[in-house]
């Protein structure tokens, strides 16, 4: 998936994602996550912006909430 630097990342962008590295890789959410934020943010929260940020976390509770279908 290629990332605009330009524009900040939305919610639905981050569930797609998520799901993909789960379901190609055959891990778990939490394995997700963090391959997610390491991967995409290099472990600093400031890397994508604090709205992308905070539509990757919005994304991370609603997986592990149950509210998507991964």
């Amino acid at each position: 998936m290629t990332i605009n630097h330009g524009g900040d990342l939305s919610e639905d962008y981050f569930i797609a994602y998520i799901s993909l590295i789960m379901n190609s890789r055959g891990i778990t959410l939490e394995e997700a996550k963090a391959f997610t934020f390491q991967r995409l943010f290099q472990n600093d929260e400031g890397t994508l912006g604090d709205l992308s940020h905070k539509s990757f976390m919005r994304a991370y509770e609603r997986m592990a909430q149950g509210a998507v279908g991964a």
